[in-house]
């Protein structure tokens, strides 16, 4: 089993998770940004379809990573997806961090745009949850996903309303 580490920055979208969460096993919301969780092996990315991961929380991941990840996610995407990942799917990638080894890159959007009212974001989720799991089922005990920071997926520049996120 994975633990869950909800990362919610904004006080309104923590206080929305705890309200959704409370009770629930392995997962723990942390109201601070994801830079600041100390120990996690893998972080979740809600960029878009083609791996542009310069605004919101994508923008605060390249700048913890470094730009060498936004390079690598995109070009797994021109590799095995013809330029373009489809909402609803998930890919598991190395970050190159030894302290945080995995990104998942989960879209959320094609391209910029508010998704309040789809199905984006948990069709987006459910296909992170899907790669580690899959990822989990064939790798060695030192390369399992054990620990997920996860954002508040389409909650910034999707302008999903936090209690819907």
């Amino acid at each position: 089993m994975i633990n869950l580490i909800l990362s919610a920055p904004v006080p309104e979208m923590a206080e929305a998770f705890k309200r959704v969460f409370a009770n629930a096993d392995n997962v723990n919301i942390v109201g601070q940004p994801f830079e600041t969780i100390r120990e996690f092996d893998c972080m979740v990315s809600a960029a878009n379809s083609f791996g542009l991961m310069d605004g919101g929380v994508d923008a605060a991941i390249t700048a913890f990573f470094g730009t060498q990840l936004q390079t690598r996610v995109q070009n797994h995407i021109l590799r095995e997806y013809l330029g373009e990942q489809p909402v609803g799917t998930a890919f598991v990638i190395e970050t190159g961090d030894n302290n945080h080894p995995w990104l998942v890159h989960a879209p959320t959007m094609r391209v910029p745009l508010t998704i309040d009212g789809t199905d984006a974001v948990y069709n987006a989720t459910w296909a992170a949850l899907l790669a580690i799991f899959q990822h989990n089922k064939n790798a060695t005990t030192d390369r399992k996903i054990k620990t997920v920071v996860l954002p508040a997926m389409g909650a910034g520049c999707g302008q999903v309303p936090f209690e819907s996120v």
